[in-house]
């Protein structure tokens, strides 16, 4: 289980799971419904084949392929693995499925990527009862334990409550048909009620929901090992996270004129959040509660002078980087989103212009020792601010170059930078102590 500083609740009390959701006509003569889950929490996104022609592409974990109608009968269906430079190995299959006329299947790739592989769920396709909501559970988390699943009135003892259902990876529960309303999910290891790794609050299950809810691997913050992926008969998904899921913040000083500072949160001077940050330092990330912040940045131990006046929000499950950038005459928060999920078979980088005089630039990255003269830039004409958003690149060695737009005289590098499967990198730009040249980077490893 992962560890967090921090609490919060998840607000999904006005939230109608399944609201919107209506069952799907029969199938016609001759077909059956297919659906497609991604749930390996550190696999890349994949490709989907059926019968060896292209059905789904760039399907990302946690994305799914909603109900479709195709031919009845035996199908094959591949997963292709999408990795850096365009390769596309099969990850799994092709597997051979016998989908009989007017049935309804959700195929899930389950497990770690080293061990992907499929998991066949078989879905009700008759009407959902009136007034009712049906429910299907799989257990895809693969290092979570036997666990139970209580599916109660809000706020209901567990305690000398039976559990909806017990089951262990690659398990499924039900279907299994309540009536709608509001409803608490709670998860516990098997046989140990009083042991809640999983809340969800009161969320509402509205009559006529036919509701596929997968237990995967909490791939965000907070300490509960699962999140729930709820995917309706339409191919609605939703994400319902532990009550108490905090955001994740970081701050980096960027501002290259800037005295060390002390960022306050909701005027809380005597506390910093972050004490005496000096250029070009940034913090380990920190768990906070979600919501709408009142952020200060003022010269450490000068409360009086206030640099930053900002009011960012927060989401649960969310990771961010705080950077105050440009030069102290008007600097300012830039506030960029995370994406922490590690994926074992590439690693993420991303690139981001925080030097207020450089100007746009162009950014190359080359073989270490590789020249940029007859070379494309990998971005091109990046302002400042802007930044690349994650790139997947296969493990190894690279130089960075930046230049100023439309030049191939190296503004920046090159810089060297060496990345592994699984890690997670971002690289910001950024002027010399006191602003101007000699510009430099600021390396930061968001696995941490």
């Amino acid at each position: 289980m992962k560890k967090s500083l921090g609490y919060t609740l998840v607000a999904l009390a006005s939230f109608a799971l399944g609201a919107c959701d209506s069952n799907s006509p029969d199938p016609t003569a001759g077909t059956a419904e297919l659906s497609v889950i991604h749930a390996s929490p550190d696999a890349p996104a994949v490709d989907i084949d059926l019968n060896g022609r292209a059905f789904a592409q760039n399907i990302d974990f946690k994305q799914n392929i909603p109900n479709q109608l195709v031919v009845s009968g035996a199908v094959t269906l591949a997963v292709k693995g999408v990795l850096p430079g365009n390769a596309r190995p099969t990850v799994i299959g092709p597997a051979n499925l016998n989908l009989a006329e007017g049935t309804r299947t959700a195929v899930l790739a389950v497990n770690s990527v080293a061990n992907i592989e499929p998991l066949i769920v078989t879905r009700d396709p008759s009407p959902v009862a009136a007034g009712s909501v049906r429910l299907q559970v799989v257990h895809a988390a693969p290092d979570a334990p036997r666990v139970s699943v209580f599916v109660t009135a809000p706020n209901a003892a567990l305690s000398g409550t039976a559990p909806t259902g017990t089951f262990s990876f690659k398990e499924v529960l039900g279907p299994v048909s309540v009536p709608g309303g509001d409803y608490q999910i709670r998860v516990t290891p098997a046989g140990a009620p009083q042991t809640v790794v999983f809340d969800s609050g009161t969320v509402n299950l509205a009559a006529g929901g036919d509701l596929l809810v997968t237990a995967v691997e909490n791939t965000t913050t907070g300490s509960s090992p699962i999140t729930l992926l709820v995917t309706t008969s339409t191919g609605n998904t939703l994400n319902i996270l532990d009550r108490q899921t905090p955001a994740n913040l970081r701050v980096v000083h960027a501002s290259p004129d800037a005295p060390a500072v002390d960022v306050i949160a909701n005027n809380n001077f005597a506390q910093p959040l972050v004490p005496g940050l000096a250029f070009p330092a940034a913090t380990g990330f920190v768990s906070v509660p979600p919501g709408t912040y009142n952020v200060k940045v003022t010269p450490a131990g000068n409360p009086g002078v206030i640099a930053i006046d900002a009011n960012p929000a927060f989401d649960a499950g969310r990771e961010y980087t705080v950077m105050a950038v440009g030069r102290l005459a008007s600097i300012e928060p830039l506030v960029l989103q995370d994406d922490r999920r590690r994926v074992s078979t590439q690693a993420k980088v991303r690139i981001i212009h925080g030097s207020p005089s450089a100007g746009a630039v162009d950014i190359y990255v080359v073989a270490p020792g590789g020249s940029i003269q007859s070379a494309t830039p990998a971005f091109a004409n990046v302002a400042f601010k802007a930044n690349t958003g994650y790139v997947s690149l296969a493990a190894g060695r690279y130089d960075v170059i930046v230049t100023p737009t439309g030049s191939k005289t190296a503004a920046i590098g090159p810089a060297t930078v060496t990345v592994a499967n699984g890690g997670i990198y971002s690289v910001a730009a950024r002027d010399a102590v006191g602003g101007g040249t000699p510009l430099s980077i600021i390396s930061l490893d968001d696995a941490l």
